[in-house]
């Protein structure tokens, strides 16, 4: 990837034509690249970290504007499938803002913010390209396909050229998810992560325990 002076020092891919869903497909694999690039120590982890978050939010904003309103239109995914990828990205959000939040690139508060970020990103593209690009290649024509990408890429393109992933903005792209009800509030969320938590515990207690019979 070349550098830039643009919105980070990473030059994002911008098409402006294609099928929205090989073209979703290339961000997947870019957040993909980008993830890594973040790890590595011997690149520019702020810049990867900066160009990782304006791809992201201009990936998911544009789909909720642009592409999930069309593929549920033409029955491609259903009501819950649309919301539940808004939930997904809400999530992939909530980790964005913890990552952008650590001051610093080289401590371990970093790497931890970067793998809960790496989880919720690679679940989503992995459950979006079975449940919502799979059927939409059967359902919507290539035709149709070519059309919403263009409206999807100038979008995208239209948030990444404003830039669009400052902590500020990201916090309030988090803020309108729980105003809205796709994600709960932060303390609901912190109780069931505990519950969660102690969940597993107690399954480890019991597998351990187990083992000593």
């Amino acid at each position: 990837m070349s550098e830039t002076t643009t919105q980070s020092e990473i030059e994002i891919p911008r098409p402006t034509s294609g099928d929205v869903l090989e073209r979703i497909l290339e961000d997947h694999r870019l957040f993909e690249d980008l993830l890594r690039l973040a790890r590595r120590t011997d690149t520019d982890r702020a810049a990867a970290r900066q160009a990782l978050a304006e791809v992201l939010v201009a990936h998911a904003t544009s789909e909720e504007e642009e592409v999930y309103p069309t593929l549920r239109k033409d029955r491609a995914i259903s009501e819950h499938e649309e919301e539940h990828g808004e939930e997904e990205h809400a999530e992939i959000i909530e980790a964005l803002l913890a990552f952008l939040q650590v001051e610093g690139t080289d401590g371990q508060e970093y790497d931890d913010a970067l793998e809960d970020l790496a989880t919720v990103v690679n679940h989503h593209s992995n459950e979006e390209e079975q449940t919502i690009l799979n059927p939409s290649r059967e359902d919507v024509s290539a035709k149709e396909r070519e059309q919403l990408g263009t409206a999807w890429l100038t979008r995208r393109n239209q948030l990444l050229e404003q830039g669009c992933a400052s902590p500020a903005q990201v916090a309030a792209l988090l803020d309108e998810a729980v105003d809205e009800g796709t994600l709960a509030p932060e303390e609901a969320r912190e109780e069931a992560d505990a519950i969660k938590a102690e969940a597993k515990q107690k399954a480890k207690e019991v597998e351990e325990a187990a083992k000593q019979d």
